[in-house]
């Protein structure tokens, strides 16, 4: 296939670009600055510049662009940037797409299971409702710029992506120098649910919305076994062979990290992936233990 992708130079993007490149499909990448080669093409999503002609002719679209939520604490204009920078961004593109005279067959564009909030021990599936919270209000109004797609008849996937297990960046390559040090712990009470992924699995799945015509709507990109913080974290020690017995309190993660570590750190969110599951998706590395203990010696 010929394919577009947004965001081709992030974690996610930068496995899913050479995962495709080795398997012959044919790939060029939506770019913030000036074109450098005919596989570039320079979009700039904060200025809503973007023309339909210069994405004529593709098979497929990836959107993954948008702003790092864990790059600092969130004041209102880091919000804003989290926010504008999916909203405004799939916007644009579907917007450019759907004035397409041919349009691609399918876009699958990412989103998050921030969709589903803070929901305890609940086990979510697709059908569930989403919260109120700022992440689930992002994601509700980062989805909902799809529709035009939709009305369009391009099949669209929403991929609602969970904790993407890497060395190479993410929360898990976050985690690993204090962990080898001796000093990670269990955050808050440690019950609560973390829906986690390798990045093997998330670029599996990414390919398998692109590739099976059935797929759309929905799915959630996460792994069968979500974990609990306590579990996820004497799993890293086991894999590092270091003591985990540093706990960090709640009070101290908010007051370290303000309201996003109540949203990423201490909130719960158990998501299973049913939809991936029922469309035959099969799982490289199921076992948490064993993708951790994959990524990091993959380094």
């Amino acid at each position: 296939m010929k394919i577009l992708i947004s965001g081709s130079t992030g974690l996610v993007g930068t496995a899913l670009v050479d995962q495709l490149r080795a398997s012959g499909h044919e790939v060029a990448a939506l770019v913030r600055r000036p074109s450098r080669a005919e596989d570039e093409i320079e979009w700039y999503p904060d200025r809503g510049e973007l023309q339909a002609e210069a994405v004529e002719g593709f098979d497929a679209v990836v959107h993954l662009a948008g702003e790092n939520v864990a790059t600092s604490r969130w004041s209102v204009q880091k919000k804003a940037a989290i926010r504008d920078s999916r909203v405004h961004s799939t916007a644009l593109l579907v917007g450019a797409l759907a004035e397409c005279s041919q349009p691609p067959k399918v876009l699958v564009n990412a989103s998050a299971i921030g969709y589903y909030g803070n929901r305890g021990s609940e086990l979510l599936n697709e059908k569930s409702s989403s919260s109120d919270d700022f992440l689930s209000k992002v994601c509700q109004a980062w989805e909902a710029q799809m529709a035009p797609a939709e009305d369009k008849g391009i099949r669209a996937v929403r991929m609602r992506v969970g904790v993407v297990l890497s060395s190479k960046g993410g929360a898990l390559a976050k985690m690993l120098l204090p962990f080898r040090l001796g000093l990670g712990g269990r955050i808050g009470n440690g019950e609560q649910y973390i829906s986690w992924i390798s990045l093997d699995d998330t670029v599996g799945a990414f390919i398998h919305a692109l590739t099976n015509d059935e797929l759309s709507g929905a799915v959630n990109c996460v792994a069968s076994e979500p974990a609990t913080n306590t579990e996820f974290t004497k799993a890293l020690g086991r894999v590092l062979q270091r003591p985990t017995i540093f706990p960090m309190p709640a009070f101290a993660t908010r007051l370290v990290f303000g309201e996003m570590g109540d949203a990423l750190l201490l909130a719960s969110t158990r998501v299973t992936p049913t939809r991936l599951l029922d469309s035959g998706y099969k799982f490289l590395l199921p076992d948490l233990e064993g993708a951790m203990r994959h990524v990091i010696e993959a380094r």
